[in-house]
């Protein structure tokens, strides 16, 4: 995990990937918590059985849920000290390029795309999130995500 003291600091960062997130798999037991919470129980996500017939070979992740680690890739990649909160401000684009088999292995690629001042202290940020799959040729998530933060 990378540390920044300031906010200042992880600016200067602009154009570059800052930093990786651990590792994550991805189990059976989220997909369906994930599928209760939303709603969306398509077998080929909550049906093993089912699934092993499909067109992947086995149950897949939701793509939302994919996306929604997206904080968890955050927090595991870096801290800023000076830093009392942040706050995710939405997505500017997301694409779901390949499936997440249950089981897999997630992480994050962060890059900085841009950083700039708002009110009260803080910084919009703009993230290239990367989400590739151990072992896979192509990320299964790309997604600009917008983050604020305040000092």
């Amino acid at each position: 995990m990378k540390t920044f003291q300031t906010l200042s600091e992880l600016a200067a960062c602009v154009g570059q990937e800052v930093a990786v997130s651990d590792w994550l798999t991805i189990t059976q037991a989220q997909v369906n918590l994930f599928a209760e919470a939303t709603g969306d129980h398509q077998w080929i996500h909550v049906d093993p059985e089912k699934a092993k017939t499909g067109p992947f070979g086995g149950p897949i992740a939701h793509g939302f849920l994919t996306l929604s680690l997206l904080p968890k890739f955050f927090a595991s990649s870096f801290q800023i000290v000076q830093s009392s909160m942040g706050v995710n401000y939405g997505l500017n684009k997301v694409r779901f390029t390949a499936p997440v088999p249950v089981g897999s292995r997630l992480r994050a690629r962060l890059t900085l795309l841009a950083c700039e001042p708002i009110d009260k202290q803080g910084v919009q940020m703009t993230w290239e999130m990367l989400v590739e799959r151990e072992g896979a040729a192509k990320p299964v998530c790309i997604a600009e995500s917008l983050v604020r933060r305040y000092a």
